[in-house]
């Protein structure tokens, strides 16, 4: 793929994946109250809305809230910046860096407006195998997670066998 084909690639998974997240968080918010569940698939699946103010697996959830708040919009900025920059050098020549930049960039950016609208994240996929939950996640963190693994299949095993 050409260097312009690989950045409309990039802005067109980013600007997806901010868009199906917030869709799906509005969608949350107006159908179900705090903390209310529907079970999916029995014994494994809910849809239930919680809220994180933490990071992954709500850490940082219990500092002062003007602490935590400017550390995540910041953090959250260093990385967009990375990401653009690794987007700009090795991103340029492979369509696999790019979807893996576009999609972490995309969840990075659909979480950091939740914390700039309302200090929180919204979460609300919910997986479990009969009492023991993962912690709640939603479109973003599926999306940096799907991201960074490329990244690494990528980085670790294709690049490998290359050399």
């Amino acid at each position: 793929m050409s260097a312009r084909a690989l950045l409309l690639l990039f802005f067109a998974v980013l600007l997806a994946v901010v868009g199906i997240d917030q869709a799906t968080k509005i969608w949350v918010v107006r159908h179900f109250a705090l903390y209310e569940s529907l079970e999916v698939i029995p014994g494994f699946f809910n849809l239930t809305y919680l809220t994180n103010n933490g990071a992954a697996f709500s850490i940082l959830a219990g500092q002062p809230a003007r602490w935590r708040q400017l550390f995540f919009i910041g953090a959250g900025g260093v990385a967009l910046v990375i990401i653009w920059l690794s987007q700009r050098s090795f991103g340029r020549t492979s369509a696999v860096y790019t979807l893996a930049l576009a999609l972490i960039a995309g969840g990075a950016i659909g979480n950091l407006i939740d914390r700039i609208r309302f200090g929180f994240v919204i979460d609300f996929l919910d997986v479990f195998v009969r009492n023991h939950h993962w912690p709640a996640f939603n479109v973003a963190d599926s999306a940096i997670t799907i991201g960074v693994c490329l990244f690494i299949v990528k980085n670790l095993i294709l690049e490998r066998g290359q050399a």
